[in-house]
């Protein structure tokens, strides 16, 4: 377990993460919220936290999962 938490805080794989997180995460927001984005409700703030934070977790998991199993084989 700490393993896999060293590779993920790596900074290359913490690039990735945030890019993925902003462009899924928008997306997601967009099509979860697009009627508090327009007015016509009030925004789920927790919801959008979320949105942001599932897409970074999984794309630095898989991430350094990945390069996990590299330095396993080389």
């Amino acid at each position: 377990m700490i393993k896999i938490i060293s590779v993920a805080l790596r900074w290359p794989i913490i690039q990735t993460a945030l890019k993925v997180a902003f462009v899924v995460g928008t997306i997601l927001n967009v099509i979860n919220q697009g009627h508090a984005l327009l007015g016509e409700s009030p925004i789920a703030w927790g919801q959008v936290l979320l949105n942001y934070l599932v897409p970074y977790c999984v794309s630095s998991y898989s991430a350094a999962k990945i390069e996990m199993r590299e330095d396993t084989r080389s």
